[in-house]
């Protein structure tokens, strides 16, 4: 297909580009607020002794809906970068609004295939945590082994190396356009800059799963964390004491609970205690 320029302004459509997702990602938002409740049951059982979902084919997909569901709210703003520098490069094409959807499903597909790794897993600890006979510890240790992988990947390299590849969105456009092929480099770049984007934030999202709280606050507390570590300035100087804070909730959750807390919960099983 010859290429040529639609006098329309750049500075517009990357105005309506920005619009866009923006738009995507309030509807996501408003999806998620009307189902909040389905979505906590979907995601975690914690507590419920004997109540889980039913770990079957229909509620892998269930769990992988609602984790996309969250990755459009949560994460697909954040990518806006690389997509307003694929525009840029594009610009002269007539298929540049196509070329830019295909990026934001590569994108999205990444964090969807990282649902659909994470589902399995989570749902069959579920299921292990929700049989009566089952050891209560697993349940109690979920919350703080979440928070201490989260706290100690803030210190990683790997996240400093993915965090830099997502603060750099003119390279990773530049590593994968290449002027042919166009359509199939744009989903190539945008599944590229997602698993940057997992490979960075992979260990915050997963809080999601933390018991008691799923809800859009803890969504929308995680997702502005994640945005401006990707996407501001000084964002990198708050991975530490993100870490920090991470390391002392799950040194509390670990030895503060009390009697929900992990250390009491496996001393009375190991115990016999009742």
């Amino acid at each position: 297909m010859s290429a040529f320029r639609i006098a329309v302004p750049a500075a517009i459509e990357r105005v309506v580009l920005t619009g866009a997702v923006g738009l995507l990602a309030a509807a996501a938002w408003a999806v998620l607020w009307s189902a909040d409740a389905n979505i906590h049951g979907i995601l975690h059982a914690h507590g419920r002794t004997g109540i889980g979902p039913p770990f079957r084919f229909s509620t892998i997909m269930m769990f992988v809906a609602a984790w996309t569901g969250m990755s459009v709210a949560m994460m697909l703003p954040t990518c806006l970068p690389v997509l307003t520098t694929l525009h840029t490069f594009a610009r002269e094409r007539v298929d540049r609004l196509l070329l830019i959807v295909l990026a934001a499903l590569g994108y999205l597909a990444a964090w969807t295939a990282a649902g659909a790794f994470v589902g399995p897993v989570s749902l069959g600890l579920q299921e292990a945590m929700a049989f009566p006979a089952g050891p209560r510890w697993l349940d109690r240790a979920m919350a703080p082994t979440l928070l201490l992988v989260a706290g100690l990947f803030q210190f990683s390299a790997l996240k400093y190396r993915c965090l830099e590849k997502c603060r750099s969105p003119l390279s990773v456009v530049l590593s994968y356009w290449q002027g042919r092929h166009q359509r199939w480099q744009a989903f190539r770049l945008g599944w590229a800059s997602g698993v940057f984007c997992v490979g960075c934030c992979w260990a915050l999202m997963l809080l999601m799963l933390v018991s008691s709280v799923g809800h859009l606050a803890w969504m929308l507390v995680l997702g502005l964390v994640m945005a401006v570590e990707k996407n501001v300035r000084w964002g990198r100087r708050l991975s530490t004491p993100v870490g920090v804070v991470l390391l002392v909730c799950a040194g509390v959750v670990l030895i503060a609970g009390g009697e929900r807390g992990l250390f009491w919960t496996m001393a009375q099983e190991f115990c016999g205690a009742k």
